[in-house]
């Protein structure tokens, strides 16, 4: 039995091919979406929404409910608070993922065969690893289990995955025996990513990441913060550090140019990534209509 039926319409284009687990990560970042939208919903209506018998719809709020997302009672599901929805991998998979691929596409110019590099938890950071074998060999330290699952398997890549307590909500492991982990290694460069840049200081919801976070950073020799357009501006409670305190930021094309001004001044090395290809080619097609 196949885990889910073809779904038509919007929801079909949404939804990845690569993989069955982006697809599943898709639709379940879909479905919190629209009970976020709606504020709840009868299961039944998201069976017909997005093509997918009962049991998967069941299968994937378990997982929801489970990562504290969403809330399920009688046939209703309904939304969990929205701080913690959007710090969820789930939500943050397919957020903006066109301008993550080029971030990761230009973030690889920084690895280099023979290193040791610590890589986040981040979505955008997870766009990486398509490129990597071509860089190999390389030791890859992370706390992410997506990431751990996704990088296992390429030849001539050494994988550290770094232990500690699994934070569902984020498919991660954080907590003081990570950190501790953490602080006996050193690693040449670390990629990283963070939801929020207010007044050039990157912030992050949850005190727990950014404890982890930053044992990564004082570990890695070379700090590199990947981050879209839609971060600047974004507010979250606590902070991490200084843009300054970054040897690269990398931001893609729709970067207001008064930030990559502002942060230059600063003397920060901004590198802005080129256009995502997709767009490219998206924009030809329009041309030629």
């Amino acid at each position: 039995m196949t885990d889910m039926k073809p779904p038509s319409g919007l929801m079909a284009d949404q939804l990845p091919s690569d993989s069955r687990h982006a697809r599943q990560i898709a639709r379940r970042q879909l479905i919190t979406e629209a009970v976020m939208a709606e504020g709840s919903m009868r299961i039944e209506d998201l069976t017909e929404r997005f093509g997918i018998s009962l049991m998967t719809a069941h299968r994937d709020l378990d997982e929801l409910v489970a990562r504290g997302l969403l809330r399920k009672a009688r046939g209703i599901v309904s939304a969990a608070p929205t701080s913690l929805i959007e710090a969820s991998d789930v939500y943050r998979f397919s957020r903006q993922s066109v301008e993550k691929k080029a971030l990761a596409a230009a973030a690889m110019q920084f690895v280099e065969p023979g290193q040791a590099v610590f890589f986040d938890d981040s979505t955008t950071v997870l766009q990486m690893v398509a490129h990597l074998p071509a860089k190999v060999p390389l030791t890859a330290i992370t706390n992410s289990l997506i990431l751990m699952n996704e990088l296992n398997g390429i030849r001539d890549l050494t994988l550290l995955g770094l232990g500690g307590q699994l934070h569902n909500w984020c498919n991660a492991f954080m907590g003081r025996m990570t950190t501790n982990e953490i602080k006996r290694l050193r690693a040449d460069t670390l990629f990283l990513s963070m939801p929020a840049i207010t007044d050039d200081i990157v912030f992050h919801q949850s005190p727990e990441m950014v404890e982890t976070k930053r044992a990564m950073f004082e570990s890695a020799s070379k700090r590199i913060l990947l981050a879209d357009h839609t971060k600047f501006g974004r507010r979250a409670l606590h902070a991490f550090a200084d843009l300054t305190e970054f040897d690269v930021v990398i931001v893609d094309q729709a970067t207001d140019a008064a930030h990559v001004t502002r942060m230059r001044a600063k003397g920060i090395n901004v590198v802005v990534a080129a256009e995502p290809a997709q767009r490219v080619e998206a924009d030809a097609e329009v041309e030629a209509l």
